[in-house]
């Protein structure tokens, strides 16, 4: 028997209880499973304010095993080595050779255990097989990282039958079945839980026999392999008007695995998804009959299909997408930073520039933090967490911050980065950066909904239990509940109100943080996040429901949350290398960079909100002493420009995990004999300048430096080489007219005579 409410209960938390619920905003049985789906981790210890930092620290160092870096520097670097991007765009597809190793050495089966034939590779290695993949084809990377994410393999190792998996896992791990996983339809993009492709329980004849099953209609599209697909993974909206398998009509959305050769199974024709050159195309049947048993876990899993794919999705968003942008950013840093030291413009390398260092700096930064927050993910995932939000964070980030990257590369090299050909080793993943942005969750959408959305009931110590208590069927048990719930949100509220005014009026005084170099950036970050804190509780106070539809202040806030989580990132993989002081700038660029976009999405939220009073509040809160943050500065842009310039160990660091082609025929190849033919010329045109000659003429002016003994004949032998060598470097690709149309001249000109 429930006891009788005391009088706080009865006077103050009745009223606002009644509120509450009308304010709560309705939760769909697919939102409610995106909520639920995965685990959270370090984002908990951010929404709370208190972010344990030496827990943080304490964490293991991300780390291969033996075997995994066998298979790296081994099956992975021969891969690389066979790929040719050009050609792979030119023909529309890898060479046969190449599919060929993939299968051979069970790069479908990535994350298959190796009971059944796969390799059981940790999600660190998962991810760096990717990501160095990425830096030589972008092409190759999806065609390897497709099975091993959101797909019948996954799929099936969590949800499949014994039977399933013994018929499936050890051929897909082997590659003598191509899975596909067809989810997007032409009017269900986004909103996968609305997809219109149907199945109906009913009878039918297979082999001969009478058998249950489902008749499915489908219409899918962009559906990475299906053109080559052996194994169709389905999502589909399964009826069952006669009751055959239970008492529902519409039992939700399911999951099956069918044999593309099955009657009635349409695949084969392929899309062109911004000039790349993977396997993607739509896949259609009409009223094809297949048992139950192809349901992923048999009839049990019938219309769990939505939870299952979130469930994948909280892990899978992590790995693939944020590993292929983390090796893009990585191989700009290197080659965008080799180039500017080696073309010239004014007599002076186009990196000694301001105008070039600030893209170059964010160019180098951006890349360590992608690569932090790539080795931390990975470790949580292998550690056994499933941090949804966070994998949204770092998926809409990773492919985000690679898209500026690339285009601050491609404004470096200008016009040798649009010359397409064999000698353009950039322009291939510049023109991947859309799909990357669209895939596994639409960038707008997942920045929009997702990552505040999600993460405010997920993340937040009280909101999710506070709900939970408001729709307890019992009254007095949901008062109780929601009693106890409602008071220890305002004290962690309110501290967390008074603790962001006191630490942003003494600059982030207080908190006991790690000792070090960078000690005064966790007390920074700590700021921030109790800042964070106290502004998301009062906005959602304010709003209530109406959070949901205002899109807008729901991203920005999701814009503090992930650059709170990146940062942390960047701390973590300082620490686990050793405190690299070499590398300071670029943890300092990466610092500067997150409490400067921390501020301005804090006074967009604030511009925005409905109410002034409140507004201003938050405002004298997080700004007592006005907006005193500022983006990187010029001297920091220089020292950061200045690690990718030259050969440091922290360019080494920087740029660690991707391949690198030492083959003089080939682009990047070229790019690194050119770089270090770069710092050779440098240094002897330094005895040039030291002797008051001049630089540009050097060249020309070999005879007289000879005879003046400015340069020996050793120096001006090398200085010969290193400019026919780095001229070679910035050649671009021409063509004859019949590569290109077909004819050997133009009909124009010959119209013309």
């Amino acid at each position: 028997m429930s006891q009788s409410p005391g009088w706080r209960a009865r006077n103050i938390t009745r009223p606002i209880l009644t509120w509450y619920r009308k304010v709560l905003p309705p939760i769909s049985p697919t939102e409610r499973d995106a909520i639920a789906a995965g685990t959270v981790w370090w984002d908990r210890e951010l929404f709370s304010g208190h972010p344990d930092w030496e827990k943080l620290r304490q964490f293991p160092k991300p780390a291969l095993t033996a075997e995994e870096r066998d298979f790296l520097d081994g099956p992975v670097e021969r891969l690389c080595e066979m790929l040719d991007d050009w050609d792979i765009r030119r023909n529309g597809d890898l060479p046969e050779h190449v599919w060929t190793f993939i299968r051979d050495n069970r790069f479908m089966g990535m994350i298959i255990p190796r009971e059944w034939g796969g390799w059981g590779f940790s999600a660190l290695m998962h991810s760096s097989v990717v990501m160095k993949v990425a830096s030589r084809s972008p092409d190759a990377a999806v065609t390897i990282m497709v099975p091993n994410s959101l797909g019948p393999a996954e799929l099936l190792l969590r949800y499949g039958t014994d039977e399933q998996r013994k018929r499936y896992l050890p051929r897909l791990a082997a590659g003598q079945e191509i899975p596909c996983f067809a989810l997007t339809a032409p009017e269900a993009g986004s909103d996968a839980a609305s997809i219109p492709d149907r199945g109906v329980v009913c009878y039918g004849e297979v082999n001969g026999q009478k058998v249950l099953g489902m008749r499915l209609t489908w219409d899918k599209r962009y559906i990475t392999l299906a053109p080559v697909a052996t194994l169709l993974g389905l999502a589909f909206r399964l009826y069952d008007p006669s009751h055959l398998i239970g008492d529902k009509d519409d039992i939700g959305i399911t999951l099956a695995l069918i044999p593309t050769g099955t009657p009635g199974v349409e695949i084969g024709r392929r899309h062109f998804p911004a000039g790349q050159s993977f396997q993607n195309g739509p896949t259609r049947g009409k009223d094809v009959f297949v048992p139950l048993d192809t349901i992923i876990g048999g009839s049990a899993r019938a219309g769990q299909g939505w939870r299952m794919l979130m469930d994948c999705l909280a892990a899978g968003r992590a790995i693939s997408l944020p590993a292929l942008g983390t090796g893009a950013s990585m191989f700009c840093a290197r080659y965008t930073g080799a180039y500017a030291r080696l073309r010239r413009q004014f007599g002076l390398p186009i990196g000694r520039f301001e105008g070039i260092e600030t893209p170059l700096a964010r160019i180098a930064g951006l890349a360590y933090g992608l690569e932090a927050a790539r080795r931390l993910t990975a470790a949580a995932l292998d550690a056994g967490e499933q941090p949804s939000v966070l994998s949204a964070i770092l998926k809409y980030n990773a492919t985000e911050r690679m898209r500026i990257v690339l285009n601050d590369a491609m404004d470096i090299h200008g016009g040798r980065g649009i010359m397409e050909g064999p000698r353009n080793y950039l322009f291939g993943t510049y023109m991947s950066v859309p799909v990357a942005i669209t895939v596994e969750g639409a960038n707008i959408l997942t920045r929009s909904l997702m990552i505040f959305g999600q993460g405010s009931m997920r993340c937040h110590p009280w909101l999710l239990k506070e709900m939970e208590a408001a729709n307890l069927p019992d009254p007095a048990e949901s008062l109780a509940a929601f009693d106890k719930l409602l008071f220890a949100h305002m004290r962690t509220a309110t501290s967390n109100v008074l603790r962001a005014f006191f630490r942003n009026l003494t600059f982030a005084g207080g908190p006991r943080v790690p000792a070090g170099p960078v000690a005064y950036m966790y007390r920074g970050l700590d700021t921030a996040a109790v800042t964070f804190a106290a502004v998301a509780d009062i906005v959602m106070g304010l709003l209530g429901g109406s959070l949901k539809r205002r899109e807008g202040i729901s991203a920005r806030l999701g814009d503090i949350l992930g650059e709170l989580y990146l940062m942390s990132c960047v701390l973590k993989r300082f620490e686990d290398e050793g405190r690299q002081i070499e590398d300071l700038p670029l943890v300092e660029w990466n610092y500067q960079n997150c409490l400067y976009a921390i501020q301005t999405r804090l006074d967009e939220v604030f511009v925005n909100l409905p109410s002034r009073p409140v507004a201003a509040l938050l405002r004298v809160i997080a700004f007592p002493l006005g907006r005193h943050r500022r983006p990187p500065s010029d001297r920091l842009n220089h020292q950061c420009a200045a690690l990718i310039l030259s050969p440091t160990a922290t360019r080494e660091r920087l740029t660690m995990g991707i391949y690198l082609c030492r083959a003089p025929s080939d682009g990047t190849g070229r790019m690194e004999a050119a770089f270090a033919a770069a710092i050779t010329r440098d240094q002897i045109e330094e005895k040039v300048r030291a002797a008051g000659r001049s630089v540009k003429r050097a060249l020309a002016d070999l005879p007289a430096l000879l005879r003046d003994n400015v340069l020996t004949q050793t120096d001006a032998d090398a200085l010969m080489r290193a400019s026919a060598i780095i001229r070679d470097a910035i050649e671009v690709d021409d063509f004859a007219p019949s590569e290109l149309t077909g004819r050997e001249q133009s009909t124009i000109r010959a119209a013309a005579e």
